[in-house]
């Protein structure tokens, strides 16, 4: 065996689902953003709140719909995310 971990030497690991994304390692290198911005990267990528969004009925009407659904969505799922990280 040529890597006793069964990776190949610095090439990053591509996903079967989606090729275009890559998994890299770094180290330990510390963030500031708990790890949120991987998540927001691959939410990006995958359109995965975008596609909830399109399912969902905004009931708010007048100036109670200042914010968009899809900012609210995120907001909500990143921050049950960071909750369930400490």
């Amino acid at each position: 065996m040529a890597n006793p971990a069964g990776e190949s030497g610095n090439q990053p690991l591509r996903l079967d689902f989606d090729r275009r994304l890559k998994l890299e390692f770094h180290g330990s290198r510390i963030t500031t953003d708990a790890g949120l911005l991987a998540y927001r990267e691959l939410d990006g990528a995958l359109r995965l709140t975008d596609m909830v969004v399109d399912e969902l009925v905004d009931p708010r009407t007048g100036k109670n719909g200042q914010h968009a659904m899809t900012g609210l969505l995120r907001q909500s799922v990143f921050g049950r995310l960071v909750a369930t990280r400490t």
